[in-house]
């Protein structure tokens, strides 16, 4: 629920874009101010490519220029018309507002809260900034002038309270129309590509738990792991956005759906940071209680407000946040299955010895790189593979690849190897890691790096051993010629063939499996896998070597 609500939250700026266009609605009909409006949502997701760091640079002397704007503005619109709307700053206006307007006053509540949007963006802001730059700049730039940008509005409305529709471009001094509907645009695409960076961040998390179907991830800085792009996500999200923003039209409508995503947000994280308190900070319980009582009361009666406007735009958000959570709960399901299945049906490594030597399974020359998630024992659509083909290659690599949280990892630190089984079975285990900004390997320079890899590791092998108190101490060889045999050994295989063996499983319901999983594994995750982006494409093998090895696996 939470993954759908901040990804919807990430279309926030349909209201500052419309919102910015609709200042020249005056002079331009509805459909053109729609064009202008989706050309921009256009623009603003055709630049996320170029990386957050890249495009904040270039948008953040706006942000300032924003801001220092809305907040001159507010004093001068504050000094003009009624300086007494200072007195709104005694709270016992709010009590009397909703003594004397009882269900209007707190229906009115949902549109009060769009005037805290965008403080809630730091969530994604703290991926690419410290929590103590996002607080200085908060109380010292953002605050004061967001205070001074609606005190001056107030202090206009008190005068022309017939422009309460339109009141912050009507509150704008004539010469300084045009560059503040400049500068509205420019802050709106900033303020978005915040939230477009965020929803890649979540996108990646996700993915890493594997409660997101496949997608490409390209990060897009060498210093921060946080900044990332999601080529998949950013174009359907654009798609999105433009249908939205062209369907909907009005800001009202739109203004709807975003206060609900909004506070829902804001309520699921009070939800989690209670949970956080709870278990890792072991919190008094008595503090606990008065920040959900304080913080929770407020948000719970701000949703009751937004969600009366439900049927007028509001559905929205909780329709995508029901679609996303039914599609990440079906690929996290299966995918776990899946899984579990590979570790409860794994061959046992003293059992590898007994299914190569078999009378019927031939050894071939060749160095096969059998690729498996599995880090531990044999996977079972190996002995599937020796069933159906009894051969095995003279030197069998099980080979997993591994994506680390760091930039880059060092080349003598990538690949790791484990022997497997005896040593006159010739079967390794290696696995491979890469950093976030670390480019595959093309299959020619990859089959070089493992080879050698190898050698080292046999080497080694024969020439280190693990003492009594488990520290790894030198030892005499006395099988020199078994070194030397298994590294001329490597060597042939090598200049004879290096195949890839890729397993391709697919996933069917049991026969006793109840009709909503026969649903959800036959139906939904067959069509899920089959358009997202498939393992071989990231693992960059040559087609011409590869061989793919077919299994069902009944979950």
């Amino acid at each position: 629920m939470a993954m759908g609500i901040l990804l919807i939250y990430s279309c926030r700026y349909y209201v500052t874009v419309f919102s910015a266009v609709g200042g020249i609605k005056g002079s331009l009909t509805e459909g053109w101010v729609v064009s202008i409006s989706v050309a921009i949502l256009v623009c603003i997701f055709l630049v996320q490519r170029f990386g957050t760091d890249k495009v904040g640079y270039s948008f953040a002397p706006i942000i300032i220029v924003w801001f220092l704007f809305i907040g001159v503005i507010g004093i001068y619109n504050f000094c003009k018309y009624d300086p007494g709307v200072i007195k709104a700053f005694n709270p016992k206006y709010i009590v009397d507002y909703f003594s004397r307007s009882k269900k209007d006053a707190w229906i009115s509540l949902g549109g009060i809260v769009l005037c805290i949007t965008g403080t809630e963006a730091m969530f994604a802001d703290l991926g690419h900034f410290t929590v103590q730059s996002i607080q200085i700049s908060m109380c010292s730039v953002v605050c004061p002038s967001l205070i001074l940008a609606y005190t001056g509005q107030a202090s206009y409305l008190r005068k022309h309270n017939e422009h309460v529709e339109d009141t912050f471009y009507k509150s704008i001094p004539s010469p300084l129309y045009w560059t503040m509907f400049v500068v509205a645009v420019g802050a709106a695409i900033i303020a978005s590509q915040a939230m477009i960076s965020g929803t890649f961040s979540i996108v990646q998390q996700s993915l890493a738990m594997g409660c997101f179907p496949r997608v490409k991830v390209v990060h897009t800085s060498s210093k921060y792991e946080g900044e990332v792009f999601i080529p998949e996500v950013n174009y359907l999200l654009m798609i999105a956005c433009v249908l939205v923003t062209a369907g909907f039209r009005a800001t009202e409508k739109i203004g709807n759906a975003y206060g609900i995503a909004i506070v829902f947000v804001m309520t699921l994280t009070t939800a989690l940071v209670t949970l956080v308190m709870v278990m890792i900070w072991k919190t008094n319980i008595f503090l606990i209680l008065a920040f959900v009582l304080v913080i929770g009361s407020v948000e719970l009666l701000y949703l009751t407000s937004v969600l009366y406007e439900f049927t007028q735009g509001g559905y929205f958000p909780l329709a995508f946040a029901a679609f996303l959570m039914t599609v990440m709960s079906v690929w996290s399901m299966v995918h776990l299955r899946k899984y579990n299945y590979e570790l409860q049906h794994k061959v046992p490594t003293r059992n590898l010895l007994d299914l190569t030597t078999k009378p019927e399974v031939h050894r071939v020359l060749g160095i096969g790189l059998f690729y498996s998630e599995l880090v531990e024992g044999v996977p079972p659509i190996f002995s599937h593979y020796i069933d159906d083909v009894p051969a095995v290659h003279k030197v069998l690599v099980f080979v997993s690849m591994k994506w680390l949280p760091i930039g880059w990892v060092p080349q003598d630190e990538r690949f790791l190897f484990r022997r497997v089984g005896p040593c006159e079975l010739g079967v390794f285990r290696c696995i491979v890691r890469y950093g976030y900004t670390d480019a595959a390997l093309v299959h020619g320079e990859f089959e070089a790096r493992i080879v050698e890899g190898l050698k080292q590791f046999i080497n080694s092998e024969h020439m280190w051993s693990m003492g009594e108190d488990g520290e790894v101490v030198a030892r005499e060889s006395n099988d020199k010629e078994e070194v030397e045999r298994e590294l001329r050994e490597v060597e042939k295989v090598m200049s004879t063939a290096v195949v890839y063996l890729v397993g391709q499983t697919e996933v069917v319901d049991r026969s006793e499996a109840r009709w909503w999983e026969k649903v959800l594994i036959d139906y939904l995750y067959t069509w899920l896998r089959r358009n997202v982006r498939q393992g071989v494409e990231v693992l960059r093998i040559p087609h011409t070597r590869m061989v793919k090895v077919g299994m069902t696996y009944e979950l």
